[in-house]
């Protein structure tokens, strides 16, 4: 069926995209993969093409509008490329927000345009060694010092922690637990005290660098508080909304374009003195795993519209999500079954989707925790 999400120009903005992908990014990704971190260049040249801050308001460099598709856009075309190292929607969607919608006008001048033109890339450290998904078990400590705060504890799996240049850090600043008493501060390169641990090695995703955080009596103007002290629990809440669609929303993509691939492969494998699409199970296979994402992107679209109405609920988010990341998951690994032994070789594309898809569950809040909001909301 025809999509209806999308405007003209939302097709012009894809045809950049996809233009950025092929000479930018898809010639270096696997070089990439092996450095374990991407390119500092792309950044730049991600902001000569108009990819990052589209939310951000014209006068700092930005794109100037808040229509999410444009984002939709790019997430879809960067899973469909496989290009997982270049963390444009962390940087866009998630942590954009927080600077767009809390920053004073002064600290607008000073990071907006660098966000925007790739001289300043950004992270946001949330999850601790102790706490992962447990936001209210935080233990990063922000004591008041008059004219600054002084910033103690660590964090782990920080997407862009190696490359970030502004990193906004999540940290009690009462003693108050649970969700009260936690502040938004943004940490830059350079403080005294703010420390980068190694650069993870983890399964999948191996181009995007993730890192430990350590932050040892950093000194922290009151200048780069942001937003309102204590108020941070309540802005987390308010944006993983849009986080969780933006991983749904890759996820579905990336489902779609893996079972594309799989779709290719099977016309052209042999087995038994025919191709594999000739077998009955295959086709069933295809047919199961292409109606699945069918109904998954209808539902997502309808995602889409509602966010950029101001519409989306984080119950519905949640739905998205955790559904569109496990079917992902499942889809690719029912195309690697397809592929046979050429499915576990790095050097096919299913075999690293395969690696890449399974943090797709975990991030962003996992499923089981998706399932707990659905639940509160229908159950109390």
């Amino acid at each position: 069926m025809q999509r209806d999400l999308y405007d003209p120009d939302h097709e012009v903005f894809r045809d950049t995209v996809r233009a950025f992908l092929a000479k930018e990014v898809v010639p270096h990704h696997e070089r990439w993969e092996r450095n374990g971190i991407v390119d500092r260049e792309v950044w730049y040249a991600a902001g000569r093409q108009g990819l990052l801050g589209p939310a951000v308001d014209e006068e700092y460099g930005g794109g100037g509008t808040e229509d999410f598709r444009y984002s939709a856009v790019l997430i879809e075309e960067f899973a469909r490329a496989g290009a997982s190292g270049l963390a444009l929607s962390l940087h866009n969607d998630i942590v954009g927000p927080y600077l767009t919608r809390l920053a004073t006008e002064e600290q607008k001048r000073r990071w907006l345009p660098g966000f925007v033109s790739g001289d300043i890339v950004t992270a946001i450290a949330m999850t601790e060694p102790g706490a992962g998904s447990d936001l209210q078990g935080i233990r990063t400590t922000a004591t008041d010092h008059g004219d600054h705060y002084l910033l103690n504890g660590s964090k782990t799996f920080i997407s862009n922690g190696i490359l970030a240049d502004l990193v906004v850090v999540v940290a009690r600043t009462t003693p108050e637990g649970g969700s009260a008493g936690q502040s938004l501060l943004v940490v830059e390169r350079g403080a005294e005290g703010f420390e980068r641990g190694r650069n993870l090695a983890k399964i999948g995703q191996k181009a995007q660098d993730t890192a430990e955080l350590f932050f040892n009596d950093v000194r922290v103007p009151k200048e780069n508080l942001l937003g309102e002290e204590n108020r941070a629990f309540t802005y987390l809440m308010g944006n993983l909304a849009q986080e969780r669609l933006a991983i749904a929303v890759g996820a579905a993509a990336a489902a779609e374009e893996i079972l594309d691939v799989t779709t290719g492969y099977v016309k052209e494998r042999e087995a038994f003195g025919r191709a594999l699409a000739g077998l009955q199970h295959v086709r069933f296979e295809i047919a199961e795993m292409a109606t699945e994402a069918a109904v998954t992107r209808t539902f997502l679209d309808r995602c889409v519209t509602e966010h950029v109405a101001g519409r989306l609920d984080p119950v519905h988010a949640s739905m998205g999500k955790w559904w569109a990341t496990e079917l992902q998951k499942r889809v690719v690994d029912r195309c690697l079954q397809l592929h046979g032994g050429y499915g576990y070789m790095s050097e096919y594309r299913v075999a690293r989707a395969f690696l890449d898809s399974r943090v797709q569950t975990i991030y962003g809040g996992t499923t089981e925790i998706m399932k707990e909001i659905i639940g509160r909301s229908l159950l109390g």
